[in-house]
C-alpha cells in the first residue's frame, strides 16, 4: 500500500512549483501538531502544502502527500495509512481535499490521539461548515483560510515585481506615494487583466484557456463539493446555477427573496439555503447592513460573486460583457474583506470596519455623496494616481 501511496506522492511533489510562496505561507505557525488550510477550489492549497513539505521534510520516508479522494485511501482508510506510515517511521502526513472523505473529523481526531510525537497538514474547501465535524477538533486543530491571489501577489507572479503589503490605514493616509512607487509598470493595464484572469493561481497555465477552467471549477464546487457536503438532491443543483447567472447579470444584486422564489419555482426556504450555500462555497459573498443583530438576520442586502474572475467566466458562458460598475464594487469587497468587516452603507457603498465610509466609482466620480460624512473617501477606477480622499481602486489589491 505505502509503494502505490510513494508513487503517487513523487508524482505531485515533482510537479509543485517552489519558485513563489503565497502570502499564508509566513503567517502559519508550522510548529502546530496539526494545521488545516481552508480555501476555495483553485485558490492553491494544494501547492502550498507540499512547499512546506519540500522545505521542511523534503523525502517520503520523513512526511507523506495523500489525496483523500484517491481510491486507494478511500479504500484503505486515513487512520489504516496513518498507522502504516508512522510505524514505518514517517514524521508528518499531508493530507489533500480532507472534506471528501467520510468522517474524516472523526479518524483525524484518532490519528493526532494515537501519534502524539507526528504531525498532520491537511486541506479542507472552505465551503465545510466545521460545526458538523463529529470529531471535536477545536483545541486540536490550528485552523488558516487561504484566499485567491491578491493584485499584489498576481503582480509578482505575471510581472517578477513584489512589491509589499500595505495596510488600509497606510492606504488611506500614503496612497499618492504608493502609488507614485508604481509609475514603472502600466499598472492600470495590469489591473484590467487581474480582474479577468488574475485571482487563480493556475491563470499561469495560459491565459486562452482561464475561463474555462474556471467554469469548471464552478461546475465541480457545485455537483461535487455542495452536493456533497450539505447532501443536496441533484433537482436542487440547477437552481445553485440559476442564482448564480442572476448575481452574474447584475451589478450588485439587492435580493427579494419572493420575486427569486417564484422566477425559480421553489420556496422561500429554498432560496435562503441557495444563497447560504453558495457564500459558504466561495462562489457568492452577501454582505448584510451595517445595524445590530446582523447574525438574526438571514438575507443579504446585496450579493455579489466572490471575486471578479468568476464575473468573467459566468457572463463569458452566457455571451454577456460583465459590468464594469458591478465589477470594481466585487473586487474593492472581494480584497477589502480579507482582513476587514465590510458592511453595506445606508448613504455610500460600503462601510469599512463601523468607521470609513466608501463610495466605488469610475475616474469622474465626484464628492457630492460623500461631503457631509466623516471618514469618507472615493475609491475609483481608472486613475493611476490619485488625490486628497481620491484613491485609486487597484491600492486595495495591496492587502495581503
Amino acid at each position: 500500500m505505502l509503494e502505490e501511496l510513494f508513487a503517487i506522492h513523487r508524482e505531485v511533489i515533482a510537479a509543485t512549483t517552489t519558485k513563489i510562496r503565497r502570502y499564508l505561507y509566513d503567517l502559519i505557525h508550522w510548529d502546530a501538531q496539526a494545521i488545516c488550510i481552508l480555501g476555495d477550489r483553485g485558490v492553491g492549497k494544494t501547492t502550498l502544502m507540499c512547499q512546506r513539505l519540500l522545505e521542511e521534510y523534503k523525502t517520503v520516508e520523513r512526511a507523506l502527500y495523500i489525496s483523500a479522494d484517491n481510491i486507494n485511501v478511500a479504500g484503505r482508510g486515513l487512520f489504516k495509512i496513518a498507522q502504516e506510515y508512522f510505524l514505518y517511521g514517517g514524521e508528518a502526513l499531508f493530507i489533500d481535499e480532507v472534506h471528501k472523505y467520510p468522517n474524516w473529523s472523526i479518524e483525524i481526531k484518532n490519528i493526532l490521539d494515537t501519534f502524539k510525537n507526528c504531525k498532520i497538514v491537511f486541506s479542507a474547501s472552505s465551503s465545510i461548515d466545521l460545526k458538523l465535524s463529529k470529531g471535536d477538533l477545536s483545541r486540536r486543530v490550528v485552523y488558516h483560510n487561504l484566499l485567491g491571489l491578491s493584485f499584489r501577489e498576481f503582480l509578482h507572479i505575471h510581472e517578477g515585481i513584489l512589491f509589499p503589503s500595505r495596510t488600509l490605514d497606510e492606504i488611506f493616509k500614503n496612497h499618492v506615494n504608493i502609488a507614485e512607487e508604481m509609475s514603472s509598470i502600466k499598472i492600470l493595464k495590469l489591473f484590467n487583466i487581474y480582474l479577468s484572469h488574475g485571482y487563480y493561481p493556475f491563470f499561469t497555465e495560459g491565459f486562452e484557456d482561464y475561463l474555462s477552467k474556471l467554469n469548471n471549477v464552478i461546475e465541480k464546487v457545485i455537483f461535487e463539493d455542495i452536493a456533497v457536503i450539505f447532501n443536496l438532491r441533484q433537482t436542487t443543483l440547477p437552481i445553485l446555477k440559476k442564482i448564480l447567472w442572476l448575481v452574474s447579470t447584475t451589478e450588485g444584486l439587492t435580493p427579494n427573496i419572493d420575486n427569486i422564489s417564484s422566477s425559480l419555482g421553489v420556496s422561500r426556504e429554498m432560496v435562503y439555503n441557495c444563497l447560504e450555500h453558495l457564500g459558504q462555497s466561495g462562489l457568492l459573498h452577501n454582505l448584510y447592513p451595517a445595524a445590530e443583530g446582523m447574525k438574526l438576520i438571514r438575507k443579504p442586502g446585496k450579493i455579489y460573486l466572490n471575486n471578479t474572475n468568476l464575473l468573467w467566466a459566468i457572463n463569458g458562458t452566457l455571451k454577456r460583457d460583465s459590468g464594469i460598475g458591478g465589477a470594481r464594487e466585487t473586487f474593492f469587497a472581494n480584497q477589502v474583506s480579507s482582513l476587514h468587516k465590510i458592511s453595506l452603507h445606508s448613504q455610500t457603498d460600503f462601510l469599512i470596519d463601523d468607521y470609513y465610509s466608501i463610495e466605488v466609482g469610475g475616474a469622474t466620480k465626484n464628492f457630492d455623496q460623500i461631503k457631509n460624512l466623516d471618514n469618507s473617501y472615493l475609491v475609483v477606477d481608472g486613475i493611476p494616481v490619485g488625490y486628497k480622499n481620491k484613491i485609486p481602486l487597484y491600492l486595495f489589491g495591496f492587502l495581503y
